[in-house]
């Protein structure tokens, strides 16, 4: 037993946050039922995005791969279209290869068993406790950022939640603190208190149901927790990118590389450059890297896109083909109409949305 729970009075906790959370917790679509294949998408799709956001992709999801085995059966560019929007688009990535897995060495049945879960491609620690507990009631930890907010309060844990082994150290604390009996429910409250009531800022400490247990709300110093590293600054990076067309007013767009930042998404051509050598240096790029010729109009779009590593600054120009040779993998010519089949990152959806609206502009001012 840690320190932290050695005198922690865990069954007068258990009651008071599960009698909470049986009044209070969320309509939600993938608490509906305990498919081990639901709780596992949707908890892929809740790491590192909103449940607001979030429910609309997962029904809309379901609808197209309602069972493991048709997602399994999928192919990536229908998957990627399907999570289109999400971003970090490794997470479906790693999904969709660790159900192709499931369906051939399991069965199509989700294994129960900790070790062989923890195995699968993008399976961590916090994705096997989530889903074994919530779909098997396996006693497993589900420690997320609202749970190390949590247990960082209750317990004053002022440890960095930023390093491997304060993680280690909340999922220790959990084990000693569950209710072994209903382990996924009570793995979802502690989720469900950090989103509605221990909040990041101006957490609603009068209405916690745990108040009495909260020694940081003792000390009159809830919003001090918990303690994280702040992050480096982040790298910017100019891009020039176009939008080209030929003569029959196809738009030229470009696959992705199959492996690093959004894999296999599909894009229009662009390129590293900075300032006023956008135009030149994209010139550049597509005749020594594809053959083509193209002419470029001025800017229409110029805008920021932020990931959690790095910052896009991006100057979008028009364009057409004007020479070269036949346009080849990774690149390809669609009309205009069809784009939407294709799968692109927020970005470059936001490129087209512009792109169309500038489009339309003109011809009413003709």
């Amino acid at each position: 037993m840690t320190r932290e729970t050695e005198r922690f009075p865990a069954r007068e906790f258990q009651r008071d946050l599960l009698d909470w959370f049986a009044r209070e917790r969320r309509d939600l679509p993938w608490r509906k039922g305990r498919d081990p294949y639901k709780v596992w998408v949707s908890e892929v799709m809740l790491q590192q995005t909103r449940v607001e956001t979030v429910i609309p992709y997962f029904e809309k999801f379901m609808e197209q791969f309602p069972t493991l085995e048709a997602l399994a059966e999928a192919e990536e560019d229908e998957v990627l279209k399907a999570w289109e929007g999400l971003g970090y688009y490794s997470r479906v990535r790693h999904l969709h290869a660790a159900v192709k897995e499931v369906k051939e060495r399991y069965g199509g049945q989700v294994p129960d068993d900790p070790e062989q879960f923890s195995k699968l491609k993008g399976v961590g620690p916090y994705t096997v406790g989530a889903v074994l507990s919530l779909a098997y009631g396996v006693p497993e930890p589900a420690v997320d950022g609202n749970v190390m907010r949590v247990l960082s309060r209750l317990f004053f844990v002022t440890d960095d939640i930023a390093k491997p082994s304060t993680r280690k150290r909340f999922e220790q604390i959990v084990r000693e603190i569950m209710a072994y009996e209903n382990p996924g429910a009570f793995n979802e409250a502690l989720i469900e208190l950090g989103a509605l009531v221990c909040t990041p800022r101006r957490p609603s400490c009068l209405l916690c149901p745990v108040q009495a247990y909260c020694q940081a709300f003792a000390e009159g110093v809830p919003e001090e927790l918990p303690v994280k590293t702040k992050k480096t600054a982040v790298k910017q990076v100019p891009l020039a990118v176009a939008v080209l067309t030929d003569g029959e007013g196809r738009i030229l767009i470009r696959k992705r590389s199959n492996t690093g930042l959004l894999a296999n998404l599909w894009e229009f051509p662009g390129c590293e450059t900075g300032g006023e050598e956008g135009k030149e240096k994209l010139g550049q790029m597509l005749h020594e890297r594809y053959g083509l010729q193209i002419e470029l109009a001025e800017p229409f779009a110029s805008f920021d896109h932020a990931f959690s590593h790095l910052v896009w600054r991006l100057t979008v120009y028009s364009g057409r083909l004007v020479d070269g040779g036949p346009v080849e993998e990774p690149l390809r010519l669609v009309p205009g109409d069809e784009l939407e089949s294709y799968a692109f990152p927020v970005s470059h959806q936001r490129i087209w949305r512009e792109y169309k609206e500038q489009a339309g502009e003109a011809r009413r001012l003709r």
